[in-house]
């Protein structure tokens, strides 16, 4: 073999090590980029963050039976982190869309959920409802895990191989970049999907289009990482069950407004029945009296009283302080307690 023979045929594999190999030889193939995404999904632990639209209305966690429900409008945008276990099975999501946020931790038979404005927003109208809602704060409390959706299209290997790929590709774009990885897209009129060109060859971004919605979601930009990562899924403590409203902060209402000492001084109270637990709240409950001249519809007065000691579930205590100035003649006194609840 003749030394130019020997240097053109290095030079042959230099040109080829720069340059696409043909026949695809050195990619892989797209049922080994496929089959690398399903395994993802199936693997211990993922996490997929990013933003979707709303295109159905979900429905609210029965806390209060009767209470009025206002739904998050179809169309508006949220951000979501899901972090799921497969084994054990587990799942934690944390879903907001700029002013209500709700973060749910789901395990086999029972989920936790926290976002007191999450709460405000399906409790309406009722205002025992809203009281509920406001001594929560963002504590955790317990629901049934059926509230939290599955999204077993974008989570469950099988379900995204039959929703995303296979027949439902028409195109492959190889040799791009995505979070820092090489990547080929598998795109089809539902969704673009961006596999890593390296083994094990994972899942790493979603995008479905315009006008399509796979469980209830529109359009997305998803992305996928943080593989077999401990995300420690454990039930939170301290948890709220609303069918044990013993196990909330204080929640006084006024059941009667005593105003048989209000002369010069003017001496008030109040009867208070505690429609939740004795503790937990950030800050005392108070009552705030209001004196108002029934003929000028002016407030000549008030006043504010702190409930100690706070008293258990479904019992009663009073509250009382004194109104500045005399009090005018048949003057209407009012009461309106402050449950600061959990912070």
């Amino acid at each position: 073999m003749s030394r130019v023979f020997l240097f053109l045929l290095a030079g042959a594999v230099l040109g080829l090590s720069a340059c696409d190999l043909p026949f695809g030889i050195g990619s892989p193939t797209t049922r080994a980029l496929e089959n690398g995404a399903v395994a993802s999904l199936q693997g211990r632990t993922f996490e997929m963050t990013g933003v979707y639209t709303q295109t159905v209305v979900a429905p609210p966690p029965p806390i209060v039976s009767g209470a009025r429900v206002t739904a998050p409008a179809v169309g508006s945008q949220w951000t979501i982190d899901l972090q799921v276990s497969n084994q054990p099975p587990a799942r934690r999501m944390s879903v907001s869309n700029g002013t209500v946020k709700l973060d749910a931790i789901v395990l086999p038979s029972v989920a936790y959920f926290s976002g007191q404005a999450f709460l405000l927003q399906f409790l309406g109208g009722d205002p025992r409802s809203a009281d509920l809602a406001r001594a929560a704060g963002n504590a955790w409390w317990k629901g049934p895990a059926g509230l939290v959706p599955q999204l077993a299209d974008f989570t469950s290997g099988v379900n995204f191989r039959n929703t995303f790929l296979g027949s439902a590709i028409s195109s492959r774009n190889d040799h791009l970049s995505i979070d820092g990885s090489e990547a080929v897209e598998l795109s089809g009129p539902r969704a673009d999907v961006y596999i890593s060109s390296a083994a094990p060859n994972r899942l790493l971004r979603l995008v479905i289009h315009k006008r399509v919605t796979i469980d209830g979601i529109g359009e997305s930009d998803l992305h996928y990482s943080n593989y077999d990562k401990d995300f420690n899924l454990a039930p939170p403590g301290d948890v709220i069950d609303f069918s044990n409203l013993s196990t909330l902060p204080p929640i006084y209402s006024v059941l009667s407004v005593d105003t048989s000492r209000c002369g010069s001084p003017c001496v008030v109270s109040a009867l208070l029945k505690n429609l939740g637990g004795p503790t937990g709240a950030r800050a005392a409950s108070t009552v705030t009296f209001t004196i108002t001249d029934p003929a000028t519809k002016t407030v000549a007065g008030t006043c504010t009283a702190t409930v100690s000691p706070d008293v258990g579930f479904n019992a009663t205590t009073t509250a009382s302080c004194t109104l500045s100035g005399p009090a005018p003649n048949a003057a209407v006194v009012s009461a309106v307690p402050n449950n600061p609840g959990r912070g």
